[in-house]
């Protein structure tokens, strides 16, 4: 878990949050998942069990956020999570999308009945 980001059990209101707006979707960043190949940013498959996302493609802006970690702040809660892929917007991504593991809901305390898409704000850590 060498990738996992930090997550903070901190209440956040959305109102109080700074940070771009965007939706929050599901995705599977391991080998056979939904994610496709590998992650754009190391050629690497990784565990949905580690706080990872991938950026719409004017977010991921030819890889300068690579590795970069990102606040997200969502359902009263923040979670840090690291960038290691794009959401292609040439291949039907929107361009406001932080697509993101399992991980990443779970630590913004999302029911599991209720992943899918979830209005966020995100920014940089």
């Amino acid at each position: 878990m060498a990738l996992s980001g930090h997550c903070s059990e901190d209440k956040v209101s959305l109102h109080d949050s700074q940070g771009t707006k965007a939706v929050l979707t599901l995705n599977s960043f391991e080998k056979g998942g939904s994610g496709g190949g590998a992650s754009e940013c190391d050629g690497e498959f990784h565990s949905d069990d580690t706080l990872i996302v991938a950026l719409s493609t004017r977010w991921y802006n030819h890889g300068e956020m690579c590795h970069h970690k990102i606040n997200i702040f969502g359902n009263g809660r923040r979670v840090n999570a690291l960038v290691v892929d794009e959401c292609d917007s040439s291949r039907g991504c929107p361009n406001n999308v932080v697509d993101a593991s399992k991980a990443v809901w779970e630590a913004l305390g999302v029911p599991k009945k209720d992943w899918g898409e979830l209005d966020i704000f995100w920014s940089d850590a």
